[in-house]
């Protein structure tokens, strides 16, 4: 696929991910095997404090297709087919949640060197249609999100942001929830060689006006192991540390404290995936 803007998920992409991927307070367990078809199956159990949740997915491969199935603990089966480049640079992905009628949707995907546009629309008589679309390249790029709401005639979903992209860096700026909010993101890449990075994110609302400061960061301590740590202008401090035991399979545990109410315990979230 060309390299180019992406897609307006990815407007700030990197940041939320050092700052907030892998961060928990559950206990997770992820096992995935692989049949001699090539059928992978990933069970998947979560401990929410008292509260036990499972659900067992199926992933099949042909081609450029790939289907995807998960029962959850709900018996909610969910269905998500992919068709990866029927033509170039497109992605057509069909989704539905059975046992529900209206969760239908369709959703296509382009990317081109110079843009990057995703819409969808609900399989439903008065059907959510969405769209994002973004312009640019790979260093500059400016982007906005959409949801209408076709039975009461108004927008639900009111985005807009923009990408800036140098060789060690990543700023971004986002103003959503109808511009009530507006999110300033800053990535930046210390040391490639051991994977240390940095990053902030600042969002203040205009109806509340009140601010939310989240800084963090990740350093590599070998080419298996890697810690983060983050702290927020709350008090709330946490860390991690992810150790890929072997490929593809990864332990993590993760931990939490309230600096303004230390007395409090700490919370501690583990989770292991294992893949053959």
């Amino acid at each position: 696929m060309v390299k180019g803007p992406g897609l307006y998920l990815d407007i700030g992409k990197k940041a939320r991910d050092l700052l907030y991927k892998d961060y928990q307070s559950d206990h997770k367990f992820t096992v995935t095997t692989y049949t001699s078809t090539g059928v992978a199956i990933s069970s998947t159990g979560i401990r929410k404090g008292d509260l036990y949740l499972g659900d067992v997915s199926t992933q099949l491969k042909n081609k450029n297709i790939t289907t995807d199935v998960k029962v959850d603990t709900n018996s909610n089966v969910i269905t998500t087919i992919t068709v990866d480049e029927p033509s170039p640079g497109l992605k057509a992905i069909f989704s539905f949640i059975a046992p529900d009628q209206r969760s239908g949707k369709v959703e296509l995907q382009y990317q081109h060197e110079y843009a990057g546009i995703s819409t969808s629309i609900g399989l439903t008589a008065n059907p959510i249609v969405n769209f994002s679309g973004v312009v640019g390249n790979n260093l500059l790029s400016l982007g906005t999100d959409l949801s209408f709401d076709t039975a009461s005639g108004n927008f639900t979903k009111v985005n807009a942001g923009l990408n800036f992209t140098h060789s060690d860096l990543i700023a971004s700026l986002l103003l959503n929830d109808k511009a009530d909010t507006i999110t300033a993101s800053y990535y930046h890449t210390v040391s490639p060689l051991t994977n240390t990075a940095v990053g902030a994110e600042l969002s203040h609302s205009f109806s509340s006006n009140e601010n939310s400061l989240t800084i963090g960061t990740a350093h590599a301590l070998d080419p298996l192991t890697t810690v983060k740590a983050r702290v927020n202008n709350y008090g709330r401090a946490s860390a991690l540390i992810q150790h890929e035991w072997r490929p593809k399979s990864f332990f993590t545990i993760s931990g939490e404290v309230d600096t303004r109410a230390i007395e409090k315990s700490a919370k501690v979230g583990l989770a292991l995936a294992l893949k053959p």
